[in-house]
């Protein structure tokens, strides 16, 4: 390792002292990995006042050996495609993990083994969770033609009589056009025909779409599945029962259904149909956050959080949502720990359970720790796929974005320093919205919609290479802010 030319005599004492201390047999600081640390990583704690900028700007700076050495580890090196064939084995073997269910539990119990037996320390945190179960469901056109038509019910929705439901079907394309039409809603199946306009935007019709129907009277809803492509596709996912409304059956149908539908109505036909759902909500059900460490040689309290949800919906093989990034979460410590690095700070991955059902797992776990909020330096979370990324998302103040523009530079070989506003995902927003840094992966994700909540959630969805970039950046940005001398600012 180089040191500078010239350098004043306490710097060079504490340099003494620092080599000193690591000749030592005191376990306080990381385990040689010879010469993939860099000297940043190495530096030792300066007794001079908070660091400024340009300081901070020049420490990250020093880093770029050691990203680069994640970067081809996960892209050329032994690492490659890893997370990839661990998602398969992981997915083809437990399936889909919806919130309660036992292919959940056997989920968490997989993983737990899987981080043990890669040297990580790994532990649960008991949570409680919604247990929705889907039941025997069907929808079939009666009039003006026999047609079956292929849904997935909504998640806490309830189901209808053991007979099913049969009833003349109003289709309208906005809540507006419900409100307007109100008086020929009752006794009716309402069928929401809403385009696509954004995810954001479009997902409140699935979300509010059987209150919203039942206060005019509907006797069950059936909703465009919110997604942009369809190849005879329903898309799942949860709906809000609003407070003090009827609670009435709600499933999504496909887009090609829908649009059949509102052209038979906008031809004046009469549309009939019998729709059977056999959902129920079951008692709350015992779960866990698996959590898994790179315990920190300086500041273990100190923790950069990296994160993905384990559940997913009960159709496809949650690959996409969100195996992926629960895998490249669990990736990114295992190329660190592959090159002996051990950061300042403690690195956390935390693989969430009930996301899907609003961030439970995630919420509880925030309950339980934002005590410590002063020590979490930074939130991570990817939850929109592992597609090919294009940025890092940030949320965090003016001084904590400077360090942060810095730490993507890093991200040069793989040519995503781009570092963009606005850090996003569900499990980590109780963090942000304290105050806490947060940062999520963007993706060319234009795909994402298309698989989403769908039985194409698949390991075939999934690309090997898209996997190594996503694990590299995660790997690299959660590094190096762990073992900057200073947390980001606040």
């Amino acid at each position: 390792m180089c040191f500078p030319l010239q350098m004043d005599q306490p710097v060079l004492l504490s340099l003494l002292l620092f080599f000193f201390m690591r000749s030592s047999p005191c376990d306080c600081h990381p385990h040689s990995a010879g010469s993939i640390r860099s000297t940043a990583s190495a530096r030792p704690v300066s007794s001079h006042t908070a660091r400024k900028v340009s300081d901070t700007a020049a420490e990250v700076a020093g880093y770029a050996d050691v990203a680069k050495q994640i970067i081809d580890l996960a892209l050329f090196g032994a690492a490659q495609n890893r997370s990839y064939r661990r998602l398969a084995d992981f997915t083809d073997t437990i399936g889909n993990r919806v919130s309660g269910s036992q292919n959940l539990e056997m989920a968490i119990n997989y993983m737990y083994k899987a981080l043990t037996l890669d040297g990580l320390v790994v532990h649960l945190e008991p949570v409680k969770i919604p247990h929705w179960v889907r039941g025997k469901e069907s929808a079939e056109m009666i009039a003006p033609r026999a047609k079956s038509l292929a849904m997935l019910g909504l998640g806490s929705s309830v189901g209808t009589p053991p007979e099913g439901i049969e009833a003349e079907v109003l289709v309208v394309q906005s809540f507006e056009e419900l409100k307007r039409r109100a008086s020929e809603a009752t006794g009716k199946i309402v069928v929401f025909n809403q385009p696509f306009v954004s995810y954001g935007e479009t997902v409140a019709y699935r979300a509010y779409g059987a209150s919203e129907a039942a206060k005019v009277g509907a006797v069950a809803t059936l909703i465009r599945s919110v997604t942009p492509f369809s190849i005879n596709s329903p898309h799942t996912g949860w709906q809000d029962y609003q407070d003090g409304v009827k609670r009435i059956p709600s499933a999504c149908i496909t887009m090609e259904d829908a649009e059949l539908m509102w052209r038979m109505a906008e031809r004046g036909q009469k549309i009939v149909v019998r729709l059977t759902m056999g959902a129920k909500t079951l008692p709350d059900a015992d779960s866990f956050n698996t959590v898994a460490e790179i315990r920190g040689w300086q500041h273990p309290e100190q923790v950069v959080l990296l994160s993905g949800h384990l559940d997913s919906w009960d159709v496809g093989q949650g690959a996409m949502d969100d195996g992926g990034g629960a895998m490249i979460s669990w990736e990114a410590l295992s190329l660190i720990k592959d090159l002996g690095l051990r950061p300042r700070r403690t690195l956390r991955t935390v693989l969430w359970t009930a996301e899907e059902q609003g961030g439970v797992g995630a919420q509880q776990y925030y309950n339980l720790h934002k005590g410590n909020m002063s020590n979490f330096d930074l939130v991570m979370e990817s939850d929109l796929g592992t597609f090919t990324p294009v940025a890092l998302q940030f949320s965090g103040s003016d001084a904590a974005r400077k360090v942060m523009a810095e730490v993507v530079k890093l991200l040069a070989p793989i040519n995503t320093t781009k570092l963009e506003t606005h850090g996003e995902g569900t499990d980590i927003s109780p963090w942000m919205q304290a105050g806490v840094p947060g940062a999520s992966l963007h993706v060319a994700d234009s795909r994402y919609f298309w698989f989403h909540h769908s039985e194409g959630d698949t390991m075939t969805v999934q690309d090997p290479r898209d996997m190594n970039l996503c694990s590299a950046l995660w790997a690299v940005v959660a590094y190096v802010v762990a073992d900057l001398q200073d947390m980001l600012p606040r």
